[in-house]
């Protein structure tokens, strides 16, 4: 695990290196840059979260790395993305479609926006294994039934035969999950899977999505908006803030020495199963900057209660500090050092 400066290629045993990646938009009002100079590591068999508001970035990263946003002249790409040690960002469309699906696959938020609404569950599983691990129909059928069974649906063999429309939110998404592990990916992006779900199917597919994880010794980028979710599944963190990455470590790090104060704010504003009905959730103040117009200085001061002038001015860069190097953030006065100060 680790974030911020890479040495890309160089004895390292990652997966997927992400190095100091750009992907900006081009507008009629201006340049939005949505993700602004990321880097980070994935190594195989660990599931890394990536946590933000709505607005943050977390899906265009994503999408950059798996090459789906257009190419059109509206997007400006800069930065590497290594996957075992070939850069993504060379490769024609071509090969990027020979990576998607049988080395890199996605599971996306909304299952019906990747499922396809007039073909049967069986036909739309064993397509993938036909075209990408060359299986035979009799064959695809068998290991499709297998698949569906192994994302917990019960009676496999029936629900091939159904469309999505018949099937539950959370059901649609297994099967969504399904068709993306017939390629047998060594990684695994899944963008805000459990979003529309209700808490309980939400567990369900975090605790299938650890258990596969773990089963195949497969990496997953697992991206929500929700901290605890977050906290509760993953090995590592990185936590978005108006295209940047503000704070990465351990999952459990961040649990006991949480530094940056947009990463504290997340924490509070997600809802607690304790709570009362109709309690109040707790917001952050304000609103994200504009991407066409980033202020200078931390891009979180104007929404941040321990603001002062050098945060106005000046940005953080993302580094750790003291004797845990893997604990990156970026924020001139991280929350320990202002309780140590108090």
């Amino acid at each position: 695990m680790s974030a911020g400066n890479t040495d890309a290629g160089v004895g390292s045993r990652a997966l997927l290196e992400v190095v100091d990646l750009h992907t900006h938009f081009i507008t009629p009002r201006g340049v939005a840059r949505a993700v602004d100079g990321i880097s980070f590591k994935l190594e195989r068999g660990r599931m890394l979260g990536i946590v933000g508001e709505s607005g943050s970035g977390k899906s265009v990263l994503s999408r950059t790395i798996i090459d789906i946003l257009p190419h059109d002249g509206s997007v400006l790409y800069q930065g590497r993305v290594l996957f075992e040690g070939r850069d993504l960002r060379t490769l024609s469309r071509r090969q990027m479609r020979d990576v998607r699906g049988r080395d890199i696959a996605m599971v996306f938020q909304d299952p019906m926006s990747s499922l396809n609404p007039v073909k049967k569950i069986g036909h739309q599983i064993t397509e993938v294994l036909k075209k990408r691990r060359g299986f035979s129909s009799v064959d695809a059928r068998i290991q499709a039934s297998n698949l569906v069974a192994s994302v917990g649906i019960p009676d496999p063999e029936q629900q091939l035969n159904r469309y999505p429309m018949h099937l539950s939110g959370g059901m649609r998404q297994r099967v969504a999950i399904a068709i993306a592990l017939a390629g047998q990916p060594k990684l695994l992006i899944a963008d805000e899977p459990t979003t529309a779900l209700d808490v309980s199917v939400q567990a369900q597919i975090m605790s299938l999505l650890r258990r596969i994880q773990k089963e195949r010794n497969m990496a997953v980028i697992f991206i929500s908006h929700n901290l605890g979710i977050i906290a509760g599944y993953t090995d590592d963190v990185a936590v978005m803030y108006a295209g940047q990455i503000v704070e990465y470590c351990e999952t459990q790090s961040l649990l006991k020495n949480m530094r940056m104060p947009y990463t504290e704010d997340l924490k509070n504003s997600a809802p607690e199963l304790s709570a009362k009905p109709h309690s109040r959730l707790t917001a952050i103040p304000g609103l994200p900057p504009n991407l066409l117009d980033i202020p200078p200085g931390c891009r979180f001061h104007q929404r941040c209660r321990y603001a002062r002038q050098k945060c106005k001015t000046a940005m953080p860069t993302l580094a750790a500090e003291g004797g845990d190097a893997g604990h990156l953030y970026a924020c001139w006065y991280p929350l320990a050092n202002r309780e140590a100060e108090a």
